[in-house]
């Protein structure tokens, strides 16, 4: 049986009387980019920390590639990396020293590799870190993560002060990343990508899990995720009454004979049923996954 890099199990976090995560289940399979999405607040830095190890759950489990996430063995942190929402660093070290300091505790250090993204991204190797903008310091935080070519990436908010080039850019060495494969074909690296960039998870991600009420409400294809919430437009021949409903709506506005829905559980058995019982006309329409997203959190 193949180990998850990742694998949470009935995850839960509470702060005193405050319960962040409510038993999360989610699972990252190897050579996946799995785009984390939810509101600010929601605790997806939580769930981040207590799958690493940085803080310890109330209750459930997190693996680690392998791994028990609170007890990390030395060899798969070496193979896990990390880029956190606020990078920290050395503030009296040049940005040149930061690199070489970090380079000395991996054995695999791509110092070619990390070269070519300072280059890239412009990075002022003699500057000291402490003065560093915060869109400096992020893509300092970024190459320290690269650096060692890790097995299990991951990212919170990552891309946050990153201007649009700077961050395209990121994402394109991801997928460069990501496609790099083993000798037997496998792609060798798994990513999980904690934003509120719908655009940005679009562009990279496979999978999407999205946090919602300290549980995931969606976990799956980025695909399926589009087949399955769907805006209608229904027009009756009269005015709709006030006791029209569709099953499994997330919201429903009325204007006339005019009802626009949009539905959870897209089915064309739902189009029909609709029909039937209301003798309406539907046009059914796609939404991008940012539109997705505010439907599935109220609008």
């Amino acid at each position: 049986m193949t180990t998850l890099p990742l694998d949470i199990r009935q995850l839960e976090k509470t702060f005193g009387s405050k319960r962040v995560l409510r038993g999360v289940d989610l699972q990252l399979p190897a050579g996946t980019v799995l785009g984390l999405l939810g509101r600010n607040g929601c605790g997806k830095t939580t769930l981040i920390k207590c799958a690493l190890g940085l803080l310890r759950p109330t209750a459930g489990q997190a693996t680690v590639l392998g791994d028990d996430a609170w007890h990390l063995s030395a060899e798969s942190k070496a193979r896990l990396g990390y880029v956190p929402q606020e990078v920290v660093s050395y503030p009296w070290m040049r940005v040149r020293q930061v690199i070489a300091y970090t380079a000395a505790f991996y054995p695999t250090w791509n110092q070619p590799l990390v070269d070519a993204l300072c280059r890239r991204w412009q990075l002022p190797l003699e500057d000291r870190v402490g003065p560093l903008s915060v869109g400096q310091l992020q893509t300092l935080g970024i190459v320290l993560a690269l650096g060692h070519e890790p097995e299990l990436l991951v990212l919170d908010e990552p891309v946050a002060s990153l201007d649009p080039s700077a961050r395209r850019q990121f994402l394109r060495v991801l997928l460069d990343i990501l496609d790099e494969a083993d000798a037997a074909g496998n792609r060798r690296r798994s990513i999980l990508f904690s934003t509120h960039i719908t655009s940005d998870v679009e562009r990279v991600a496979s999978q999407v899990a999205i946090l919602q009420d300290g549980k995931i409400r969606f976990h799956g294809e980025l695909g399926e995720l589009k087949d399955r919430v769907k805006r209608l437009r229904i027009t009756a021949p009269a005015d709709l009454p006030a006791s029209f409903s569709v099953p499994d709506a997330l919201d429903v506005e009325i204007d006339g004979s005019v009802a626009t829905v949009s539905v959870n559980n897209f089915s064309d058995r739902l189009v029909g049923e609709l029909r039937e019982t209301w003798n309406v006309e539907i046009t059914v329409h796609d939404l991008n996954l940012e539109e997705i997203f505010v439907e599935m959190h109220g609008g």
